[in-house]
Parts: structure tokens; C-alpha cells; sequence
């Protein structure tokens, strides 16, 4: 019987989610878990992650917590190699680690856009090398979780921008080498979602400011965010953006950038304890 369950167990779609120990990436593990994925998932906090793990575990997945850096080369190598010996294989890997900020770029030091870019970008190049190997192989997905600040520049958010911006270059470019390899890519951009990515952004000097300045309750969830992500995942679409306001800012900015420019700004202006 237990040979039965092992070899069903390794017959099981594998998904790799970076940044698993809250927020989007937790309700992801969660929402895949409940799909029949097994699970490897990468995060710095150690007990959130195996909190997230254990209730996975609960729902019948096989998982594998491995409490690691993304901005790090080498902890992305080790986390992949850790999945491959564990499961053999993965089918989906999703770029769910991130890190945003809340500063005038004129007032911000250069090693707070630098760190930004080590995590969304380069956490994003470094898992997305070691994994696609595997992912070649099944014809998987790649999921890049960006933003709608990656198809808009937002004023106080410079370093996020950028790196969203270059995440999304990123995998255009290897979706279009791609184009007959079965490889499959989306760029999902979920909008304002309530988590904690806005009490962890960087000030100016790179602290944390704790505080959200917008009312979370009234954002998208976090679990909302993962089951249209996954959905977009099994239909293998090209582009995910959500909630209204998403939508209309891409669709301003494509065709009249000068007011998408002004009502960024007003937005932003409008925050509680503004920088503007």
C-alpha cells in the first residue's frame, strides 16, 4: 500500500512557488494543494513557510519547505536541485517572490532600487534558469507575478516599476524563443490585492515601513488573486491583469499616457502620508 501511495504521489503535476509564506504565494500553495499539486515552496521565513506547508500537507500534497533568499543564486540552484530530488520533475513554477517600495526616487538611496531588483528580477532569472530544464520537458508553465506597475511607471514606486518592467521583458523574450517548444509563460499582474507586500515596502533608506497606506480590506484577496491565477495557468493564457482599475490604467496608458501619467500622480498624491 505504501509503494501504491508513493508511486501515486510522484505521478502528481509538482509546482514551485517562490515567496510561499504569505500573502498571494501562500493562497497559491494553498489553491494548488487543493488542485492535487505536490509542492515546493521557497521563502525566507522559516515558520510561516512550514505553517504554510502544514496546512498543505492537510489538503494531500507532498511538500517541500525550503527557507531561502531568491535574491541569492545559489539558493535558488539549491532549491530547485532539493525539488528535483525530491519529486524528479516540476511542471509549473511560479515567480511569486516579491518586494515593493514607497519613496521619491530624488530622496531614495540607489541600494534600495538594487535590492528591488536582486528580488522581483533577478530572483525571478535565477529560478526560472535552474527550473526550465524540467519545464521544457513537460511542456510547462513559467508564471512571472508582476504588477500593473510593470505596463505603467508609478510615481514613488521607481525601483518596483523597474523591476517589473524588466521581469516582464524577461519573460516576453523567452516566451518568444519559445514559440515551439511547448513552453508555456504568463505575466500575471493582479492589482491592489490585500497583503502584506505594501507593510513590508523599503523607505527611502531601505526600512520597512510597516504601515500600509491603504485600507486592505477593501482590496482584492489574496485568495481571489490565486484561483484566477491558477485558472489562467490551466487555460495557458498569455497575460492575466485584474480588478477594473488594473485594466483601465493599462488601457489609458496605451493610448493616452500624459493622463495616465496625471492620474497616477493624483493617486499617489492622495495616500495617506504621501512622499508627494
Amino acid at each position: 500500500m505504501e509503494t501504491r501511495q508513493y508511486a501515486t504521489d510522484r505521478m502528481k503535476k509538482v509546482a514551485l512557488i517562490t515567496g510561499a509564506s504569505s500573502g498571494i504565494g501562500e493562497a497559491l500553495a494553498k489553491v494548488a494543494a487543493e488542485k492535487g499539486y505536490n509542492l515546493a515552496l521557497i521563502a525566507r521565513n522559516a515558520d510561516n513557510l512550514e505553517a504554510v506547508a502544514s496546512v498543505c500537507r492537510s489538503k494531500g500534497a507532498d511538500v517541500l519547505a525550503f527557507t531561502g533568499d531568491v535574491s541569492r543564486e545559489a539558493d535558488c540552484k539549491g532549491f530547485f536541485e532539493a525539488a528535483l530530488q525530491k519529486f524528479g520533475t516540476c511542471h509549473v513554477l511560479i515567480n511569486n517572490a516579491g518586494i515593493s517600495m514607497r519613496a521619491v526616487f530624488n530622496h531614495t538611496s540607489p541600494d534600495v532600487l538594487a535590492r528591488l531588483m536582486d528580488i522581483n528580477f533577478w530572483g525571478t532569472v535565477y529560478c526560472t534558469k535552474y527550473a526550465l530544464p524540467a519545464l521544457l520537458e513537460n511542456k510547462g508553465s513559467v508564471v512571472g507575478v508582476s504588477s500593473v506597475a510593470g505596463f505603467k511607471g508609478l510615481p514613488g514606486r521607481t525601483g518596483y516599476s523597474a523591476s517589473k518592467f524588466a521581469m516582464q521583458g524577461f519573460l516576453e523574450s523567452l516566451r518568444c524563443e519559445n514559440l515551439e517548444t511547448g513552453l508555456h509563460v504568463l505575466i500575471a499582474c493582479p492589482g491592489y490585492t490585500a497583503s502584506n507586500i505594501r507593510k513590508t515596502a523599503l523607505g527611502k533608506d531601505g526600512s520597512s515601513q510597516k504601515e500600509t497606506p491603504l485600507d486592505e480590506s477593501k482590496l482584492m484577496s489574496a485568495e481571489t488573486v490565486a484561483e484566477k491565477i491558477w485558472a489562467a495557468v490551466e487555460s495557458r493564457k498569455k497575460y492575466l491583469v485584474l480588478t477594473f482599475k488594473g485594466k483601465m490604467a493599462v488601457w489609458i496608458n496605451k493610448w493616452w499616457p500624459g493622463l495616465a501619467d496625471r492620474l497616477a500622480y493624483n493617486l499617489i498624491k492622495k495616500e495617506p502620508d504621501s512622499p508627494f
